[in-house]
């Protein structure tokens, strides 16, 4: 299955994923014995050491080690075998810290959130079994176990989103999630499987070594009348399970949804896990994807179009964790197009700074909402900078990242996404990106501070009832906002001037040759040559700005203005409040359709045919009078019985004769 190439301690990174594991195993097996106290100890304690074995391994690789190797076969048929192994390298190491921090973070402070929850032990064994399977989904060596993981979170995300399972809302809110990830991953698995029928392995370094020999031999697929290069199909197919499992149009309607579960969970799932892995597996497989300049754009214009129409539902939403999940879907969208552009190194980037500032800011949400009473609206909070000085802070300074304010981590990653996409010219469909991108910068600052303005300042709306409950939240819940504070002000500035990410010279910088780009595709290369723009000249700085001074204008004190506004354009505000209609279209095209036809088979074909035309009076009715009627035959007098087997006789003799 490949050469073994290890300068890592096999112990310590298979320990990595295996300490979740063992956690969440003890949390839900033994929470009833363990209690609150050790249950939160064992499994922050599990993460956490997970987090700093995660960081001496990132550490390692920075220095040149690497791993690739099998631990044991998963399965074999006849030459078709898959093992279970690892592939360690920059892509990989930056991704493991990512998600074992942010994990971290999440952990303690769920310790103070979910503090009294008859479900404290469950909750702790979903958020580390659902840490696990994102390390296993990024720490694989093949498809297979890519594919494991893939699942794995979505089922925790199920769990998870419908954990609060006597309220119907959560419950409608998992479903959902659980089938629109069935129909992306339905595409997921065709890929999958695409690769095993051309390429007769599912290993990584296999199937990418045969790549482009595999597409200079012109190998085509054919399906009713149509034509499509086969890479070209696996990409598409791969990128429909991306679309689901990272909340791209049309299959985005999940992940806003996925609200209804505790902010915890929120924002594990839409910051460092879930939705983070399409844009990982578009980046993993690189090598394939540079080879079809057809899916490059098919990811491009999806990640543009969600992007953009997400960032405007954003700007008129009032629930504050609805503002920040709509801001998920569109930096995904962000992540997307630098991928779709060649700029993976970009896109993985700003992946790892938004972790930072997007849990940092569903974080602080959670703050919030805990301090006045599970309340959401932001329309009845205001002024409570006064009563929480930590959250207030650290929101801030993840909205300045959010909005792409220098030096904080969102400028750095952004805009150099920005300017890959300025710079890659691929025609039409770059100059929809660029343009889209850059829209939603300006969105982006106006509906962040928006959120903050009406939050922590402008009037006081807060019930007096509440006013009595508003105080600052315990330590166990403001440490991590303020350790992800950190990682939302420095990791732009760590990955530009330290890591050397944006560097093309060193082949796709820190990331090296874990990522593949073509030299005719690579616009970071391209920036290289031309240089880049000046930082405080370019547009996108200067949208910023000005979306934080219009939302500045309309929200830091009470105004008319957006009162006016909304009703001077009523259609516009109402479309974009009902989130541009898309449940609605969903429920009239699919749901009531499905809900139809399973009446009209509940009713004609169960009742109908099945309950009154084959049972009552149809084949069952008559084997039933039938059998009456033979249990007549049933005397209990033996000559009765001698009778008949004499006339069987003389009726098997009658019939060998004439048979004869």
């Amino acid at each position: 299955m490949g050469e073994t190439i290890t300068t890592l301690n096999t112990f310590e990174l298979l320990a990595i994923p295996a300490l979740p594991l063992l956690a969440a195993l003890a949390a839900g097996l033994f929470g009833w014995f363990l209690k609150e106290k050790l249950t939160h100890l064992i499994t922050c304690g599990a993460v956490i050491i997970a987090a700093a074995l995660s960081v001496d391994v990132f550490v390692q690789v920075l220095h040149g080690a690497s791993f690739y190797g099998n631990f044991w076969t998963w399965m074999v048929s006849k030459d078709f075998m898959v093992s279970v192994g690892m592939m360690i390298d920059p892509l990989t190491v930056a991704m493991m810290v990512t998600v074992t921090v942010v994990s971290a973070c999440v952990h303690l402070y769920t310790i103070g959130y979910m503090h009294g929850d008859p479900g404290y032990s469950r909750f702790f064994a979903y958020i580390s079994a659902f840490t696990f399977s994102m390390l296993v989904l990024v720490m694989g060596n093949n498809f297979f176990t890519l594919f494991f993981g893939w699942e794995a979170v979505g089922l925790f995300s199920y769990l998870l989103i419908g954990f609060w399972f006597k309220r119907e809302a959560a419950n409608y809110a998992a479903l959902k999630a659980f089938i629109v990830n069935r129909v992306g991953d339905f595409g997921f698995a065709v890929g999958i499987l695409a690769v095993w029928y051309y390429f007769g392995t599912v290993d990584y370094r296999e199937v990418f070594a045969m790549v482009s020999t595999f597409v200079a031999e012109g190998h085509v697929l054919h399906f009713l009348g149509w034509e499509m290069d086969a890479i070209t199909f696996i990409c598409l197919a791969l990128f429909i399970g991306a679309m689901g499992k990272s909340g791209q149009v049309p299959l985005h309607v999940w992940l806003p949804d996925s609200m209804e579960g505790p902010t915890p969970i929120s924002a594990l799932i839409h910051a460092a896990t879930m939705v983070t892995a399409g844009v990982f597996m578009v980046a993993r497989l690189s090598p394939m994807f540079e080879y079809s300049e057809t899916a490059l754009a098919a990811v491009i214009l999806v990640g543009a179009i969600t992007a953009w129409m997400c960032a405007t539902i954003g700007l008129v939403q009032n629930d504050i964790k609805r503002v920040i999940a709509y801001s998920t879907c569109s930096q995904l969208g962000y992540m997307f197009v630098a991928c779709g552009v060649s700029a993976y190194s970009a896109g993985i980037f700003h992946l790892m700074t938004h972790a930072y500032f997007k849990s940092l800011l569903f974080l602080a949400a959670g703050s919030v909402i805990h301090a006045v009473l599970a309340e959401q609206d932001i329309r009845k909070m205001g002024q409570l900078r006064k009563y929480m000085p930590i959250t207030y802070i650290t929101m801030f300074i993840a909205a300045l990242a959010l909005a792409g304010i220098p030096p904080f981590a969102g400028f750095w990653s952004k805009d150099l996404i920005i300017e890959a996409v300025m710079v890659r010219d691929m025609g039409w469909v770059s100059e929809v990106g660029y343009w889209a991108l850059l829209s939603g910068v300006f969105m982006t600052a106006f509906y962040t501070f928006r959120m903050f303005f009406l939050t922590f300042h402008n009037s006081d709306r807060v019930p007096a009832a509440t006013k009595k409950h508003l105080h600052e939240s315990p330590k166990v819940m403001t440490i991590p906002l303020m350790i992800l504070a950190v990682g939302a002000l420095g990791s732009g500035l760590w990955g530009v001037y330290v890591l050397d990410i944006a560097n093309p010279e060193v082949v796709n910088g820190f990331f090296g040759h874990s990522l593949f780009v073509l030299d005719a595709h690579n616009p970071l290369l391209k920036l290289e040559l031309e240089g880049h723009h000046p930082f405080f000249m370019t547009l996108p700085f200067w949208l910023a700005i000005g979306g934080i001074a219009l939302a500045y204008g309309f929200y830091f004190k009470e105004s008319a203005m957006p009162v006016k506004l909304a009703a001077t354009f009523p259609a516009l505000y109402t479309f974009l409040l009902n989130k541009w209609y898309w449940d609605e279209l969903y429920e009239k095209i699919f749901i009531r359709p499905t809900q139809c036809l399973g009446q009209m088979l509940w009713q004609k074909a169960d009742l109908g045919m099945i309950d009154k035309g084959i049972v009552h009076g149809g084949i069952i009715d008559s084997v039933a009078s039938g059998a009456a009627k033979l249990r007549t035959m049933q005397t209990g007098m033996v000559y009765h019985y001698a009778y008949g087997m004499v006339i069987g006789v003389f009726g098997l003799l009658t019939w060998l004769l004439l048979k004869a």
